[in-house]
């Protein structure tokens, strides 16, 4: 009888869920691959939860407060998990969403099996996540371009990125100054507050790429206070040859962006030049945001839910050949970051 390793247990679920993911996990180092991993499988869970449309929108929030509870609690109850599984597992379309919830059970028994200090720092960030995805779910009530509505302020949008991803900063940040022994001297708060920048920048990016396919779900993630700057209203930009007016509010979101992203790129010159591994799992998604933004500012098309503004897998690969070629170097990776962002602002 073969037994099989945690970590190859965590393996196999990533790779059959998200072979993107997995192959760039793989950059990580290995003392804190695991942890990663799953906590991106209880993240992915929790957004699966949120985003299944063919269970009502009480239910729904219903079963990301039970997926919270279980994480937080000592003791799993299992005929919790498992109801979450039956209910939500059964109606996923996608093969990767359905194989997660068939092995949620697994995701407990790893979490388990992680050290107190590892085990809390994936509650932490479970708990802010999962409470981005239940204002996600309490602002914007509808599913449809019919149902649309909008974030007030930019405040209100701050508070937003921070949850599903700012957070993600302060659990990257203590993780690695917790296991990697040339961070010790790191200031762990405010290396954790630069990464909440790092983090919001990400989510920006993919707020201003997705506005088109947000819309269609009745999501309008670009503050209505901007967009009366402008003279137009959510319901406005779903009119295609909105996208000139538009233009001055998609230049501020995408130069805060940028602003955010310059933070992250200080925080990945911090990590000492030996720590390869981790620099780069922290230059492929800062440049990766960089040409998603390029693209952004010059698509003519960013308002037609049909077209995907997204680098190609190429590009993506460009990335992680030029930075793993330089061995992470920071002066080649800062002069290709200063090329991308002279292109977007």
């Amino acid at each position: 009888m073969t037994i099989i390793s945690k970590h190859d247990l965590l393996q196999d679920l990533l790779k059959k869920v998200s072979r993107l993911f997995y192959t760039t996990l793989a950059v990580v180092p290995a003392d804190v691959r695991d942890q990663v991993g799953l906590a991106y499988l209880f993240a992915r869970a929790a957004d699966t939860i949120a985003d299944t449309e063919l269970i009502d929108r009480p239910r729904r929030l219903g079963f990301l407060n039970r997926l919270r509870e279980q994480v937080l609690r000592e003791q799993v109850d299992w005929s919790e998990i498992r109801a979450i599984q039956q209910a939500v597992g059964l109606v996923q379309q996608a093969s990767a969403e359905r194989i997660l919830l068939e092995r949620l059970d697994e995701c407990f028994r790893l979490l388990l099996a992680c050290s107190p200090e590892d085990r809390h720092r994936i509650q932490r960030v479970m708990t802010t996540l999962t409470q981005g995805m239940e204002m996600d779910l309490n602002l914007f009530p509808g599913s449809s371009v019919e149902d649309l509505a909008a974030l007030k302020t930019l405040d209100d949008l701050d508070r937003y990125t921070y949850h599903v991803a700012g957070c993600v900063g302060e659990f990257w940040t203590d993780l690695m100054c917790a296991h990697r022994k040339a961070l010790a001297n790191w200031d762990i708060q405010h290396m954790s507050d630069v990464g909440v920048r790092f983090g919001k920048g990400l989510q920006l990016t993919n707020i201003v790429k997705d506005i088109a396919h947000d819309l269609q779900k009745g999501r309008c993630y670009v503050p209505e206070m901007m967009l009366d700057e402008v003279g137009l209203k959510p319901q406005d930009l779903v009119d295609q040859n909105s996208l000139s007016r538009l233009r001055p509010v998609l230049s501020k979101l995408v130069r805060l962006a940028v602003e955010h992203l310059d933070q992250g790129w200080l925080y990945t010159m911090s990590i000492p030049r030996h720590e390869t591994r981790l620099r780069l799992a922290c230059m492929w998604p800062i440049l990766s945001a960089g040409e998603s933004l390029r693209l952004v500012m010059n698509s003519p098309d960013l308002l037609n839910p049909a077209v995907k503004v997204k680098i190609t897998r190429g590009k993506v690969y460009q990335i992680m050949g030029v930075t793993t070629g330089t061995v992470a170097c920071g002066y080649a990776g800062t002069a290709y970051w200063g090329h991308v962002r002279k292109q977007i602002v």
